[in-house]
């Protein structure tokens, strides 16, 4: 056996010992994730488009999230509900939302304030906003 083929076999032996796993697993984590992938100009007001994505095991039927827009001076400019409806498991789903009144180029921050409904069948009383990973493709921040 050589030096080398010896020092692996000893940390092999060292890690299994200790409990941790001998070759990296990657671990994926249950939950949500919501992308804010554009905002465009609509007739009116402002489209505003999301990718949602539900690695959960279960299927949720209905997500509405109490949203909160601010302008780019850091105001409020209105609290909403948006409702994702139905966030089949490990399925991606785009939801708009037209907000009426509003230019894009106006919209600063959007707020995930809080969850007004999340039903499903085997789904965790939490699953809607914990753990919730966001992100934003555009210039506007979206924010837990």
């Amino acid at each position: 056996m050589t030096k080398s083929t010896l020092n692996s076999a000893l940390l092999s032996a060292a890690l299994a010992l200790s409990g941790a796993p001998v070759f990296a697993e990657e671990t994926s984590q249950s939950g949500l994730s919501i992308e804010l992938n554009a905002v465009t100009d609509a007739e009116g007001g402002c489209r505003i488009s999301f990718l949602v994505e539900n690695s959960y095991p279960a299927h949720i039927t209905q997500a509405v999230y109490e949203t909160v827009l601010f302008n780019t001076e850091g105001r409020v400019d209105r609290l909403t509900l948006f409702d994702f409806q139905d966030l089949p498991a490990g399925r991606p789903r785009v939801r708009e939302f037209v907000i009426p009144d509003i230019i894009c180029n106006d919209l600063g921050r959007i707020l995930i304030n809080g969850v007004e409904t999340c039903t499903g069948d085997g789904v965790p009383e939490t699953a809607c906003i914990d753990p919730l990973v966001l992100r934003s493709r555009t210039d506007v921040e979206l924010v837990e």
